[in-house]
């Protein structure tokens, strides 16, 4: 008999050979209804492939991102198996699901041969699929020797499937095969077809062989599937809703960004509009940090090859920094972290555990290299504003620095309206230590459960995935969601129990000895890049009036008025308020219809009556008139709105 361990602690026998889908069953039928694939000791597997050894199982349901998954590369079998249907003849690449944020579904890279696939192709496709879903064909896995697969796909003549398997060997090809379609795949699968219930397929593009413009254009079929036709219909709908939001459009509407080909991909140039959300963002930061105890630093913008080899950067992280740059015998990198230029901060003066814990703070300018394919946007880009501190403190000192960090985090959540998160404790491997993490097994083990009884004493909803941590120490990614439920990655809360060491970062203690601090890097507000984007698609453009680049605007009902206007520009002005006056010789509801589109939260209309009486007609961006107030009402009311930074 074999032990089954399952997440409560629970632990089952049962002969060798069990699958999971019969573990599941032997719990309860309707369990067995739902269960995608399976967690064996740490690796995702079909929920049909016999388990023969002792092990630890999690069930996979829809519930589980390792479920969905699993769900979506199956359905990509399913639409190549459709493909193969109407286009005898085709040759196929990669099929994965999406797995970066927010995306949700699947592609298969194929070669046609010169055939285009249309939008009517898609529908074909698609109704082809679901008549393939219904026969609820087993995904059948089979490992298969070498020189077999190599037979099989040399028949075929189907090079891109031979290019792949020459980085394989005996026992490690599997072939998957359902209805009539067989592939080359690591799976895992879902048991059955019939699971999928909903199909769309999304788009069509065009994708270089193995990413390389050298090599054939490939046609690209994206697609999504769910288990119920209801899921689909919501998730097209939130689709169009994102289409609105979604800040590439939003930046250039409202003028806050742009780029340029002669200044380089994925380096943001920020307009006038996107400039006054940085400030207001970093004065909330400011403010914030200032209160909390952090001093503020300033550091370059390139470093000395010798300090990103002490930090362990260029060991682990080279190849996501800009290559160097020579002079006078020494090679320069660009910035990729703030990290050890404060560790040098911290070295610059002798400390003792009086000055514990030291927390240093900067608003810092990093440079990484993304790939090509990875930029969107400001979501993924190569030039970074982050808000960026170190914090240096004893073993002892660490619960309440950290728990400090997240509950700063909690704050700013609160003031953008943020109402749903989770918090990602992302832990090491301890099969890579020494490869992707620094190999220190017992460090690891003692600090990831420091900050996982943090993250349980805050009560603070978090959850624990593997073999995502820093290579230095553990860390906490804030998973955050806009109103349309859209995820974010917005900052990070970091665990370093390395680089003192690496960098000979010392304090004398109490009892005048020598002792390394531990180091918690932290990010609350992310950069800004990554958070505008967020805030835009947040917000649909409709900022909240303290960050709003423009705040109020004068509509004078024709040029009669546009003295008083200008006095009332003056006035506000003197205030700080952000404000214009609309001089254009329109129609005022042409005026306030335009000032609607570009989201400017207060509308002033000025005539004869708001005149006489020294008062203004007050507009508020998506709740129309408000009423006539006078002058000095109107500004006490948007400044208490604006120092409260109130969220719309």
């Amino acid at each position: 008999m074999i032990k089954i361990t399952l997440p409560d602690g629970a632990v089952r026998e049962y002969a060798p050979g069990i699958t999971a889908l019969e573990i599941a069953k032997s719990i309860s039928e309707g369990l067995a209804r739902k269960v995608l694939a399976a967690n064996v000791n740490g690796q995702v597997w079909d929920a049909t492939r016999p388990i023969k050894k002792d092990a630890a199982l999690k069930l996979l349901t829809w519930d589980d991102k390792d479920g969905k998954t699993t769900f979506w590369h199956s359905s990509a079998h399913l639409m190549a198996e459709a493909v193969e249907s109407l286009f005898p003849g085709v040759k196929f690449w990669v099929g994965p699901a999406l797995t970066k944020e927010g995306e949700k579904g699947f592609y298969y890279d194929m070669d046609l041969g010169g055939t285009k696939i249309s939008e009517e192709d898609l529908r074909k496709l698609e109704k082809k699929m679901n008549e393939l879903a219904k026969s609820g064909s087993n995904y059948i896995r089979k490992e298969i020797p070498k020189a077999e697969a190599l037979q099989y796909f040399s028949g075929k003549g189907d090079e891109y499937k031979l290019d792949l398997l020459q980085g394989l060997q005996d026992g490690e090809i599997t072939f998957y095969s359902q209805g009539n379609f067989t592939d080359l795949c690591r799976g895992p699968h879902i048991p059955h077809t019939g699971f999928i219930k909903a199909i769309k397929l999304t788009n069509i593009a065009g994708a270089y062989w193995k990413n390389d413009e050298k090599n054939k254009m490939l046609t690209r079929v994206y697609g999504v599937t769910f288990p119920s036709q209801k899921e689909l219909d919501e998730y097209l709908l939130l689709l169009e809703e994102a289409k609105k939001r979604d800040h590439r459009k939003l930046g250039k509407e409202l003028g806050i960004y742009t780029m340029d080909d002669d200044v380089g991909p994925g380096l943001i140039m920020w307009l006038p509009n996107g400039t006054i959300i940085i400030e207001e963002l970093e004065n909330l930061a400011k403010e914030t940090e200032h209160a909390a105890g952090y001093k503020r630093v300033i550091t370059p913008h390139i470093a000395k090859e010798s300090m990103y080899l002490t930090s362990g950067h260029l060991p682990y992280y080279a190849e996501s920094m800009y290559p160097p740059m020579e002079l006078e015998g020494e090679k320069y990198y660009l910035k990729s972290m703030n990290c050890p230029h404060h560790h040098k901060i911290f070295a610059a003066e002798p400390k003792s555990y009086r000055d514990l814990p030291y927390r240093i703070a900067e608003y810092g300018t990093v440079y990484r290299y993304e790939q090509s394919g990875e930029l969107f946007g400001l979501m993924r880009v190569r030039c970074l504003h982050m808000n960026d501190a170190h914090i240096y403190c004893t073993k002892e000192q660490f619960e309440a620095e950290f728990r400090a960090v997240n509950e700063m985090y909690i704050k700013y959540f609160k003031i953008f309206g943020i109402d749903k998160y989770v918090m990602r404790l992302s832990l090491h491997s301890p099969e890579k230590l020494g490869q992707k993490y620094v190999n220190e097994p017992e460090l690891w083990k003692e600090t990831e459960e420091m900050v996982r009884q943090v993250l349980i004493s805050s009560e603070i909803p978090y959850m624990e995935v593997q073999d995502e941590a820093a290579f230095y120490g553990p860390k906490i990614d804030v998973q955050i969601y806009s109103v349309i439920g859209r995820e974010f990655t917005l900052a990070t809360n970091q665990v370093d129990f390395s680089q003192g060491r690496s960098f000979k970062l010392q304090y004398t203690t109490a009892d005048n000895q020598s002792d390394t601090p531990l180091i918690i890097h932290r990010a609350p507000l992310g950069t800004h890049e990554r958070f505008i984007g967020f805030l835009l698609e947040h917000y649909a453009g409709k900022l909240p009036v303290w960050l709003s680049p423009l705040q109020v605007k004068i509509l004078p009902i024709s040029d009669k008025f546009l003295d008083y206007a200008q006095s009332i520009l003056q006035k506000l002005k003197n205030y700080d308020i952000r404000a214009e006056v609309d001089d254009r010789q329109e129609k005022i509801g042409k005026k306030i219809r335009d000032t609607e589109l570009s989201r400017v939260p207060y509308m002033l209309v000025v005539g004869e009556k708001e005149m006489t009486e020294n008062k203004v007609a007050v507009r508020r961006q998506g709740r129309g008139d408000l009423g006539a107030k006078t002058v000095d009402d109107f500004i006490n009311e948007i400044n208490i709105e604006i120092k409260e930074r109130t969220a719309e």
